[in-house]
């Protein structure tokens, strides 16, 4: 077994769900080859869990229960976990992204992350009230390397590309820049038009993010205030995955899409023009 120092049991719930397997199975003299056989896991696995990598999933926790005849902790464990804000959800999240192969991601609000320039992330951070936004921003812009290896699926509303972040000129460059980053071949952008047709669709009220891996499966994130959630449990990300299918089936095709983005980063266009002018002739009505 790997002998890397456990994550911090105070970090996170997952965190101490991580250190307290490595204590048992020190505890009982075992190996982490002989732990892989009662969880029906291969001996890396339990060696990413007990490093905070991976998490341990409700039935390998049932597993472990019932071998070890816990009473039941570890699941209960796992459920708290999964449902509880995760202090350390930037830092997991950025990892499962870098081995990620697809990503999927809809955003109701502002223009995710990932398609960011770095001038609308920092006026965002800055109007959230952020007072030293700039290690954000560059770690922002540094997990972006990802559009470079996985498959990225983003879904954005028309709100988020009309709703006003920093000035005109950072709204037209962002649009430019999403629809720049929408020609590479491994990156889908869809907007799902304002307009009573579609009204209120599941979603609205936040977004969510599917990654998928090769070796970790599928998590999915929910974003709230303050923080984030991550969720690892199969039957609770199949529940995300089918309202991600819903979400989308009521965005535009993809060539409508880029025309509603060019659109909306005209009309920026002309509102930096007419502030232009107004500036040069502040006399004027």
């Amino acid at each position: 077994m790997a002998t890397n120092e456990s994550p911090d049991p105070k970090g996170s719930m997952w965190a101490f769900i991580a250190y307290y397997l490595r204590f048992c199975r020190n505890q009982r003299g075992l190996s982490g080859e002989a732990v892989g056989r009662i969880v029906n896991a291969s001996k890396a696995t339990v060696s990413r869990i007990e490093n905070g990598i991976d998490r341990l999933d409700g039935p390998r926790a049932a597993l472990l229960d019932k071998a070890w005849e816990t009473g039941g902790v570890f699941s209960l464990l796992v459920w708290y976990a999964s449902i509880g804000h995760d202090p350390q959800w930037l830092a997991q999240l950025s990892t499962f992204e870098q081995r990620a192969r697809i990503i999927r991601i809809f955003e109701p609000l502002v223009i995710s992350g990932l398609l960011q320039t770095e001038e609308y992330a920092r006026a965002l951070l800055i109007g959230g009230g952020m007072p030293d936004p700039e290690p954000f921003v560059t770690e922002r812009i540094e997990r972006q390397g990802v559009l470079d290896r996985a498959f990225v699926m983003v879904l954005l509303s028309e709100a988020a590309l009309r709703w006003p972040v920093g000035s005109p000129r950072i709204m037209r460059e962002q649009l430019a820049h999403v629809l720049e980053v929408a020609e590479h071949p491994n990156v889908v952008v869809h907007v799902i038009p304002q307009t009573f047709e579609t009204g209120a669709y599941p979603g609205l009220d936040g977004g969510v993010k599917l990654v998928t891996g090769d070796d970790f499966g599928e998590v999915a994130y929910t974003e709230s205030l303050g923080g984030g959630r991550l969720i690892s449990s199969p039957v609770e990300v199949a529940d995300y995955a089918i309202l991600f299918a819903r979400i989308s089936a009521k965005a535009l095709p993809e060539h409508r899409s880029k025309d509603l983005i060019t659109k909306a980063m005209e009309a920026f266009s002309e509102h930096d023009m007419a502030q232009e002018q107004s500036q040069r002739n502040p006399g004027r009505k």
